[in-house]
């Protein structure tokens, strides 16, 4: 919680991946503790936001979830543009949506933000027994484009809320300010935040 001469550091954060690999429940698992066995598809994306202490500062994330759908694609600059960070989730049991990460990685790399802080997220970490992805391929694919890897599990909660706590971390250390567009409001005095509501448009 933020200590009443702390400041506030808002950063707008994406997930993005294939249907299915588990975006929404990460989310869930993150901001409200929670696992929903059968999640419905999300359509368009969905928001959410989550304040994180790190040390004697605080990040607030303002959570954008994006469906995975193909017919939504085009919808998916709108909500990495501008982004501080954002998670790309696999399935490790599914090694198609890995290959889908890796495109959604270039995607990145060629239109969004040059200072977007990017983490790969390997979910459903708890069916080891049918992984198709290892774990080692990803680290080094991970290591040869700037992104940070954690395989995580919404479903008994592995590694969920150390992905989100390294990206504040990251965020925290970086310089965003040498990119006006990436949406990272530094030095705002936590009261400004108190009554502020989610808007979708």
């Amino acid at each position: 919680m933020a200590t009443a001469g702390n400041q506030i550091k808002n950063a707008k954060l994406v997930l993005l991946g294939d249907a299915g690999t588990g975006k929404s429940s990460l989310v869930l698992r993150f901001v409200k503790g929670q696992f929903v066995e059968f999640q419905e598809s999300t359509i368009g994306a969905a928001f959410f936001s989550k304040t994180l202490a790190v040390n004697d500062e605080t990040v607030k994330f303002e959570i954008w979830d994006t469906a995975g759908q193909e017919r939504y694609h085009s919808l998916a600059p709108m909500y990495y543009r501008g982004a501080a960070a954002a998670v790309i989730v696999y399935d490790i049991t599914n090694s198609a949506t890995f290959i889908r990460a890796k495109k959604w990685v270039q995607e990145l790399q060629a239109q969004g933000n040059p200072s977007t802080i990017m983490a790969l997220a390997g979910n459903k970490a708890d069916l080891l027994e049918s992984r198709q992805v290892s774990a080692e391929a990803t680290q080094t694919y991970a290591q040869e484009n700037g992104l940070f890897f954690m395989e995580t599990s919404a479903k008994t909660a592995i590694n969920v809320n150390d992905i989100f706590y390294e990206i504040a971390k990251r965020l925290l250390q970086s310089q965003p300010v040498q990119d006006p567009q990436v949406t990272i409001l530094m030095d705002r005095p936590a009261e400004r935040f108190v009554n502020r509501t989610s808007c979708c448009s």
